[in-house]
């Protein structure tokens, strides 16, 4: 869950992004998990899917190293967080912090390869 403000804009990188509403500082935490809004999807859950469902958690889940077993769905504007190899955001803990000033309208961007398990290069271009 977002612990800023954000909204969603066309991003540069990839369809639609999320922006920071407000300045954050450098060392601001900005994104946990919280249960009440996240939800960890058991991979029993997932493969029971139909083909459209699969789609949705390829596009819009992912495994993460810090949470458990099966897939991340952010519920809040966090799943259209993209991907950037510099990212503004240090997401190597299970708290998110902003790696540097990030300014209000800026698009919010994390390294898939840090904080996602399932992570192929090949999806964003990348090989």
């Amino acid at each position: 869950m977002f612990l800023i403000r954000t909204f969603l804009s066309a991003s540069g990188i990839h369809g639609i992004g999320v922006c920071a509403a407000e300045p954050v500082k450098a060392g601001t935490a900005i994104w946990r998990f919280d249960p009440r809004i996240d939800r960890l999807i058991p991979p029993e859950e997932v493969a029971a899917l139909p083909p459209v469902g699969m789609e949705f958690i390829r596009t819009y889940t992912y495994q993460s190293p810090e949470i458990g077993a099966g897939q991340v769905l952010n519920g809040d504007n966090a799943r259209f967080l993209n991907h950037s190899r510099q990212p503004n955001t240090d997401n190597s803990g299970p708290v998110t912090v902003a790696a540097r000033d990030i300014a209000a309208g800026e698009e919010i961007t994390c390294d898939y390869q840090v904080c996602c398990a399932d992570f192929d290069p090949a999806e964003v271009g990348e090989v």
